[in-house]
């Protein structure tokens, strides 16, 4: 409203001014003299400039039939496009215009401005291989997806254009949850353009969440190759990508080409302790516990991690605890300070007996730590060493009560997993999940699920010899029930059974 006032106000400025300036011009003295072939001709003020103005649309009108004539000239001659170029120029300068104008319409968020220009030059250029695009973005900016999906379309039968049409219709599936066809779609648009980054991580984020573990494998030797990824980091995603295949290899029981998946996995990140893990169960299969035991010793001097001293247990499951305790030793002594080689220790003395050496072997981790593990094996050891029921379930308590301890969480989300996984189930990112200490730490739930199930052998075995020696009803508190509930493999389990 106030626009269109605007312009009102300045067209009868406009005209004000002219009537001002030709009245000033009537009344003026003087003029021109022209005189043609000894004739003189006088113009006054405003016939002068009325003259003038005529004498410039001469010229510029000379020059158009000009141009026309060179073009009439050229077409005689045999160029058939030069009328057309000379009449189509004006029009392809007004389309450019168009174009333009909706290019910025679209860089400043005015969507229906941007469609409005690209119809025009749409129009007025009749080249879809531009206006096209400009459309489909006009049309995606202003909600209309039916629009843009058929203009995609369009972008797809040009083979100027086809992967700037398959391209928008994946990201256009993507929004709309279809990852499966946006896969396919990334597949097909980087076919046409291998070296295009962002559609490699599009298609390697969708591949990994699909879990076609050798097709982002294949993705990622691609982004390697165009220069997009270090080395050392592409090492360790094909590692990850390789565990990732052992481990569906491994649910489809083909046991063999598992064993080498794993191997290979390991091989290419030896500080990956799920794949050090896997790989060393992978030797033993195949009975070789040397190599499994360089693995796992490889592994642990970057990071001690329960599930590699599981591995390493699993190499001589029918030893004594004496003997584990002394096999133990090649990993134990690499890292002595470190809080899991202490609680393994501790662990191993518990299941042979060795309070005292146990006790000795957990040292300050209490006050330092003091998580859910450190806490159940304090209660090991005091019963052990004969404390009261009180002060054996004052310890079960606190286990309850304590922070987990150091879990998988994904630098990304900060989200707490169960396991390891290529994937992180909360965030989907890819090889985010690490061993750490969460920012809030869990507390421990009442189920005890968690704990040491060392301790759970312990208990039972014992429960089971006290109902021998005495065959009265024994009442078992619940704190100790919920310890005894936790039904997971330790370490040392088969020991447990045994002692």
């Amino acid at each position: 409203m106030l626009w269109s006032l605007l312009k009102i106000l300045v067209f009868v400025a406009i005209i004000g001014l002219l009537a001002m300036g030709a009245g000033f011009l009537m009344e003026s003295s003087g003029g021109v003299q022209i005189t043609v072939a000894g004739t003189e001709y006088t113009l006054g003020p405003l016939q002068s400039v009325i003259a003038l103005g005529v004498l410039v649309f001469a010229v510029w009108l000379f020059f158009k039939l000009l141009t026309l004539l060179i073009a009439t000239l050229k077409f005689l001659n045999g160029d058939e496009t030069a009328l057309s170029r000379y009449f189509d120029r004006s029009r392809e300068k007004r389309g450019y215009q168009a174009l333009a104008d909706g290019l910025m319409a679209l860089a400043s968020g005015e969507g229906r401005v941007a469609m409005t220009k690209a119809s025009k030059a749409e129009k007025l250029l009749n080249k879809p291989e531009l206006t096209n695009l400009l459309v489909a973005q006009a049309a995606e900016m202003t909600g209309d997806t039916k629009k843009a999906s058929e203009t995609y379309k369009k972008l797809v039968t040009n083979d100027a254009t086809r992967f700037v049409g398959v391209r928008g219709i994946m990201k256009q599936k993507l929004a709309e949850g279809d990852d499966e066809t946006a896969r396919k779609l990334a597949e097909k648009a980087l076919v046409l353009k291998p070296r295009h980054e962002e559609t490699q991580d599009v298609l390697l984020t969708l591949q990994t969440k699909a879990q076609d573990w050798a097709g982002a494998r294949s993705t990622l030797t691609s982004k390697l190759k165009a220069g997009y990824l270090p080395r050392d980091v592409f090492k360790r995603r094909d590692a990850v990508l390789a565990l990732s295949e052992a481990k569906v290899l491994l649910d489809e029981t083909a046991t063999v080409e598992q064993q080498e998946h794993a191997i290979e996995a390991n091989r290419l990140s030896p500080d990956l302790v799920p794949a050090a893990a896997m790989a060393a169960r992978a030797y033993i299969e195949k009975g070789k516990p040397r190599a499994a035991t360089k693995i796992l010793k490889k592994a642990w001097e970057v990071q001690p991690h329960p599930d590699l001293a599981h591995a390493f247990a699993e190499i001589a499951p029918d030893e004594t605890p004496e003997q584990r305790i002394k096999r133990f030793t090649a990993l134990t002594r690499i890292h002595p300070e470190n809080m899991e080689t202490r609680l393994i220790l501790a662990e191993l003395n518990i299941v042979a007996e060795d309070f005292p050496e146990a006790r000795r072997a957990l040292g300050d981790v209490i006050e330092k730590q003091g998580d859910a593990r450190a806490c159940t094996l304090m209660a090991a050891i005091e019963r052990g060493e004969g404390a009261s029921d009180v002060v054996v379930q004052g310890w079960l308590a606190k286990a309850l009560n304590a922070p987990r301890g150091p879990q998988w969480v994904c630098d990304n989300c900060h989200d707490i997993q169960p396991e390891w996984a290529p994937v992180c189930q909360n965030c989907s990112s890819f090889d985010t999940l690490s061993w750490q200490t969460p920012q809030t730490p869990e507390i421990a739930s009442a189920t005890g699920v968690h704990m040491l199930p060392l301790i759970v052998g312990t208990l039972e075995d014992r429960s089971e010899s006290e109902e021998v020696e005495e065959p009265e009803e024994t009442v078992v508190e619940p704190v100790e029930e919920a310890v005894i509930e936790a039904k997971v493999e330790p370490i040392s389990d088969e020991v447990a059974r045994q002692t």
